[in-house]
């Protein structure tokens, strides 16, 4: 993966933005693991923008641990002052998830209804329900609550 490139302008912003934040990702005495880069790219990808605090006193250990993770996550390097490192990536875009119980219009839903003759099999029966319309638990479908007018014409009469 290629490394993400800012120009200075943006990376100022990015330091801005990472100023407030606290440390999400801790580096101890065993250096760069493999679970240290998934808690990395997983709190990137949930971020965007990460602190990253390596306990090492090493610098120029310091250093490369900040250039593989840049590297390596397809992140941005924006800031490394002392022990702090900071990181940035595009969050990804999240997939919206639709409802199909809440879709406007009619729409047709399999209902399991327990035979009229008792001892059968159940029957399946298929609802059409509509946009003001509601299916409760027990396979009925219900209208909604006409809203109540009365405040707007007692107004008009004041």
């Amino acid at each position: 993966m290629a490394q993400i490139i800012l120009t200075p302008a943006q990376r100022k912003d990015q330091r801005a933005e990472a100023h407030h934040l606290s440390a999400v990702v801790m580096i101890g005495s065993d250096g760069l693991t493999v679970n240290v880069k998934k808690e990395t790219d997983a709190a990137l990808n949930a971020h965007g923008l990460i602190k990253v605090r390596v306990q090492s006193d090493d610098r120029a250990g310091r250093e490369a641990i900040f250039q593989t993770l840049a590297n390596e996550l397809n992140a941005a390097p924006i800031q490394h002052i002392g022990k702090l490192l900071v990181l940035w990536r595009p969050k990804p875009e999240k997939e919206k998830k639709i409802d199909e119980d809440r879709m406007p219009g009619p729409r047709d839903i399999k209902v399991l209804k327990n035979s009229s003759r008792y001892g059968q099999r159940p029957e399946v029966k298929v609802l059409r329900v509509l946009g003001n319309q509601r299916l409760t638990p027990g396979g009925t479908v219900k209208r909604a609550n006409p809203r109540k007018q009365r405040s707007i014409k007692k107004r008009s009469q004041d």
